[in-house]
């Protein structure tokens, strides 16, 4: 497992400027990067992008969970007989509740499939490639997860657009 936080900063000067902050406190500069017009593209680092991670495993599990809570749903209601709309007949409530299932099955797969694990650790949803296509810059770091915590109270001081950790199992 390999650890790694990144911050997202606004423009060339600032990347620069907290760069040379994180070496002047002596953290081990071969375990960071500068990402950026002009320094290194995240495809360079051979990296996966824990947004994209997640939004394929999001992907794979909506193809199942969809027609699988729409199942769910009509056959519960089937079963029970329950009339969600009285004013439906049988058929129609229990499409409703087909839908409802549908409907649970999507939560379903942004929960699990890792969607809500990404917008709760990061505070923007946009993969680290197209925030560098939008011209900005990424600091990354890599470490233990002491090292990674030293660098997060060095950098939560700086003002930066987004921080975020995350591991990967590498």
């Amino acid at each position: 497992m390999k650890n790694y936080l990144v911050a997202t900063l606004g423009d060339r000067l600032q990347a620069e400027a907290v760069y040379t902050q994180l070496e002047k406190d002596g953290f081990p500069m071969e375990k960071v990067a500068l990402l950026g017009r002009g320094y290194k593209q995240w495809s360079e680092l051979g990296l996966t992008d824990p947004f994209q991670v997640a939004r394929r495993q999001m992907q794979r599990m909506l193809i199942w969970l969809v027609p699988f809570g729409f199942f769910a749903g009509f056959t519960f209601n089937q079963a029970t007989q329950i009339d969600i709309l009285p004013m439906l007949d049988r058929l129609n409530n229990s499409l409703l509740g087909g839908i409802f299932g549908a409907i649970a099955g999507a939560l379903g797969s942004l929960t699990v499939g890792g969607g809500l694990q990404v917008v709760i650790t990061g505070k923007s949803g946009i993969p680290f490639e197209k925030r560098l296509q939008r011209g900005k810059y990424l600091i990354l770091i890599q470490g233990s997860d002491s090292e990674i915590r030293r660098a997060e109270r060095l950098l939560k001081v700086q003002p930066l657009e987004n921080l975020q950790s995350y591991t990967l199992d590498e």
